[in-house]
């Protein structure tokens, strides 16, 4: 019998996998043309394939769901993935949707935030993100260990645990420094929320995807990471270097190599199934746990490149790891000095960038210094004025007319000051202490809590319109030495009944995320 996904995962002594992606398609599959169910299925019949991966929804356009799919090839094979993103529902979408595969007897999960819908009827829609990637990962820990929730006669009951085997992602391709540290960072994250294994995005740069191996072993983490590869044309490396495709980077200068190439009699068929070879030799080497191939339009090529990369000798991955790094001018890495054969020894290579070390930007400014002081004065539950102003709003607390009045006024100013200083939407449930004071309701697309997700581009938020507020973020709080903080803070989820409701009552009366943090921080201690 074939081994399962978690068991070639976690094996250290598999023989390196091989998994395929499969896109869905629009519209009412008809047996006899259903391109993608087509494909799956000759690729689950042959052993050559160890699993197979059905996106959800990519690119923000609509598609048959990955169960839908699942569903076709069960018959065949349980080896079967199914990405699950935050951008087409919300938590009770997200857990109905958990619940649905693991009644149907799929375990394998890749988590995502998701992309920004691009499509839609009869225009592009709105995106949910509701949760991000850490929330999901955190909600099917809980679902794994058996999920609380109220029950009849509102007591409390534990639902049967479910098996679920969750990855993530993580986008190492950027350009700076203040892009690339918090991805990694929110790595950490995703793995202590309950990640067993990793799939990085897309990019042609071996020491960018090698770093996250060597990030991984100074932070002291083990986790299979599986190499990910996407066969290329001519069309879709335009696409990656246009930025448009969020998280996957094709730089100005490998596209020229890809056009010299693509204008061949055979279209650089020969080479992009080359280059996908010799990254899975690279992947192998490096000692990845499995490799991944997307970007198929039928099994053969598949199958081709598996056996391109048949005939490489035992050390031909180090030749292909230098020639495969198309960085962008100027990129940042991580570790100043590149090492292909240093895993073991992580603390003794050099760091490039340094969390302790004061960088003053623009961002840190006035405006920032003058917030971290009033939130050390009157926000802080350790700090000066703290348990005055909670008596304060325990009294008014109270149901009677004057105290309703006195939340009343206090909401108003508090609501007028915060839209006029952060642009705060009045969400009832603040994070401005955990995103260095930019408000995630006004200036993030997707309104990530735990964290940027990884569609920026050169600093821009993937919808064009704005800087990224990690960016920014992560200036402030290196300048202050606090990046460690966001590396252990607990998982921040939102509570949307608190919507229109005073921010400050919620954290003072311990009605908000911080309280439930503060909880989880107090049972961490003891």
């Amino acid at each position: 019998m074939k081994p399962s996904f978690r068991e070639l995962l976690q094996n250290p002594h598999s023989p390196f996998p091989i998994g395929a992606e499969i896109v869905t398609s629009r519209g009412i599959p008809l047996e006899s043309n259903c391109p993608p169910l087509r494909l799956a299925a000759e690729l689950v019949k042959d052993d050559r394939t160890a699993w197979i991966s059905i996106t959800d929804n990519p690119g923000g356009n609509p598609m048959l769901p990955p169960d839908w799919l699942a569903g076709q090839l069960a018959k065949f094979s349980q080896n079967i993935v199914l990405h699950l993103a935050c951008k087409d529902l919300n938590r009770i979408g997200l857990e109905s949707q958990l619940w649905r595969y693991a009644a149907e007897g799929f375990e394998n999960v890749l988590a995502l935030s998701g992309d920004l819908p691009l499509g839609g009827y009869p225009k592009p829609a709105r995106g949910v993100f509701d949760m991000d990637s850490v929330a999901l990962l955190e909600m099917i820990r809980s679902m794994n260990r058996g999920l609380v929730v109220p029950g009849r006669g509102g007591k409390l009951e534990t639902l049967l645990p479910t098996n679920f085997f969750s990855g993530c992602a993580v986008t190492p391709f950027k350009k700076n420094e203040n892009e690339l540290v918090p991805q990694y960072y929110k790595l950490v994250r995703k793995i202590r929320s309950g990640a067993a294994w990793l799939l990085p995005q897309l990019g042609y740069d071996m020491r960018k995807f090698h770093e996250i191996k060597r990030f991984l072993n100074l932070q002291n983490v083990s986790i299979p990471i599986i190499g990910n590869v996407y066969v290329l044309t001519k069309t879709v490396a335009k696409i990656f270097n246009s930025g448009k495709l969020a998280g996957c980077v094709v730089t100005d200068k490998f596209l020229a190599e890809i056009e010299k190439y693509a204008a061949g009699t055979d279209k650089g068929k020969q080479y992009f199934r080359e280059l996908a070879a010799k990254q899975l030799a690279v992947f192998h080497g490096l000692g990845f746990a499995a490799g991944y191939i997307g970007g198929l339009a039928a099994p053969e090529s598949f199958f081709e490149i598996l056996e391109i990369a048949k005939q490489f000798s035992q050390d031909d991955w180090k030749t292909f790891y230098k020639e495969i790094q198309h960085p962008q001018p100027d990129e940042f890495y991580f570790f100043e000095h590149d090492c292909y054969n240093c895993a073991s020894s992580e603390r003794d290579a050099v760091v490039h960038h340094d969390l302790d070390k004061r960088n003053r930007t623009r961002n840190v400014n006035f405006f920032y210094r003058f917030s971290r002081c009033v939130h050390a004065l009157a926000f802080h539950r350790d700090h000066a004025f703290y348990p005055l102003i909670k008596r304060v709003f325990q009294f008014l607390d109270k149901e009677n007319s004057f105290c309703r009045f006195g939340r009343n006024a206090i909401h108003r100013i508090e609501e007028a000051s915060k839209h006029i200083l952060y642009g705060c939407q009045d969400c009832g449930d603040c994070a401005l202490p955990d995103t260095a004071y930019l408000c995630l309701c006004s200036r993030c697309s997707k309104n990530m809590r735990n964290g940027p997700c990884g569609g920026s581009f050169q600093k821009q938020c993937e919808a064009g319109d704005k800087e990224c507020i990690w960016t920014i973020a992560y200036d402030r709080m290196k300048y202050f030495g606090e990046w460690s903080e966001f590396l252990d803070a607990p998982v921040s989820i939102y509570d949307a009944s608190l919507k229109s409701t005073s921010s400050w009552r919620n954290l003072y009366l311990d009605r908000d995320h911080s309280a439930e943090n503060e909880r989880d921080n107090w049972d961490s201690h003891h």
